[in-house]
């Protein structure tokens, strides 16, 4: 199994030159999750040589242009090719007027479906092997963030114990694995926790952007082996984070520090800071939070199974 993070844009409020609008990428055993989706994001897709087509999910924070204005431009170019899946876009109720909008007075040409979801805090997505929870954020429109889950894989599964308790090979050894109980020609019935070693802990992905400080996001993202946050302003400038609805490097870092994640990547810079002033950023959130990145377009993460 694999599971990828792409950091695509990095910028607030305005592209910057290297520095493209805010936007992140999951790839997941092949499956596409887009976050957010600013300026510059299908020249990132391009240069990392993703495969946008691939894109199964898009998950939009809020009604800000720099994190949609790269939407139209992604749902044209996904119409080059044939698709026969739905796109599925989650996001705040007016991103269905954009999009709306967009399709009628550009005249797009779409050749699959559009499938829009309102978002509201809770579970937005579920399947058997992950889920997706939206979080409510404190900004200046309605504002989520997103947290990716994975369940709970089933332990290994011990061959010797298996033929030890009689299971002979076959489709019995299946059901084990799935958890399942089986019974033998003789009636004895075997369980999966027989056979099984102690389930496997799944990745947990976490994005934070546009927010005030607010104490209960830890709750939210508590454990998660990667958290992207937003790290807007230095200290010095925490009076206009609070009045903006941003967050300081050194805010990220206490909510990084708070969960027990395992690893904080900065995103969302203000463009007032030059590439060289965006490591005081890092270094104020290191101070809090030692496992501190500054995260840089295109940059990406692997995250591993513990197994």
């Amino acid at each position: 199994m694999s599971f990828e993070v792409f950091v695509l844009g990095t910028s607030g409020m305005q592209p910057l030159p290297g520095r493209f609008l805010t936007s992140a990428m999951v790839r997941r055993n092949g499956d596409l999750f887009l976050f957010d989706c600013g300026e510059g994001t299908q020249v990132s897709l391009k240069m990392l040589n993703l495969h946008w087509k691939k894109i199964s999910s898009i998950f939009i924070s809020h009604m800000h242009a720099d994190h949609v204005t790269g939407l139209p431009g992604l749902l044209m170019l996904s119409s080059q090719v044939e698709r026969s899946e739905p796109l599925y876009i989650y996001g705040p109720e007016k991103l269905k007027d954009y999009i709306d909008s967009n399709r009628k007075l550009l005249d797009m040409y779409i050749n699959y479906q559009i499938k829009f979801i309102p978002v509201e805090p809770g579970v937005i997505l579920e399947t058997d092997e992950y889920k997706v929870e939206a979080i409510p954020l404190l900004h200046t429109k309605p504002c989520y963030g997103y947290v990716l889950t994975e369940k709970d894989r089933p332990g290994e599964f011990s061959v010797e114990q298996a033929q030890a308790l009689g299971v002979p090979m076959g489709p019995m050894w299946g059901k084990l694995q799935r958890g399942e109980c089986v019974t033998l020609e003789n009636g004895t019935t075997v369980t999966s926790d027989q056979v099984l070693g102690k389930p496997r802990k799944g990745i947990k992905f976490s994005y934070v952007t546009d927010t005030m400080y607010m104490s209960h996001i830890a709750n939210y993202v508590k454990n998660s082996d990667l958290l992207l946050c937003e790290g807007m302003f230095t200290k010095d400038l925490s009076q206009d984070a609070y009045e903006k609805k941003h967050m300081t490097s050194t805010q990220s870092a206490t909510i990084a520090l708070q969960a027990g994640v395992k690893k904080m990547g900065l995103i969302h810079y203000s463009p007032r800071y030059t590439d060289r002033e965006l490591y005081t950023l890092l270094d104020e959130a290191r101070e809090v939070f030692p496992e501190t990145v500054l995260c840089k377009d295109r940059m990406s993460f692997t995250l591993n199974h513990e197994d």
